[in-house]
């Protein structure tokens, strides 16, 4: 699944960027900012009707993603057991 699809609250990891053919400089970009394969993220909030922007922590950071670059990174859940 993708960032721009997980549930509120809930804590994920990142498990890829797939930046469209015609920009592969925004997987480098996501990276820099810290979504990094094995970092552990969590959707803070949502913008209104829950399309953009998107409240994320990664890491200790907090940023601000649009719905496009939220639907880039994949994302596994990670179980709270």
């Amino acid at each position: 699944m993708n960032l721009d699809q997980v549930q509120l609250g809930n804590l994920y990891r990142v498990s890829g960027i797939h930046a469209p053919k015609g920009a592969p400089q925004l997987k480098g970009q996501l990276e820099d900012i810290g979504f990094l394969p094995g970092e552990q993220v969590t959707l803070l909030r949502k913008g209104f009707l829950g399309k953009g922007p998107y409240m994320v922590r990664v890491g200790a950071s907090t940023f601000a993603l649009r719905q496009s670059e939220a639907s880039m990174i994949a994302v596994e859940s990670i179980s709270n057991a």
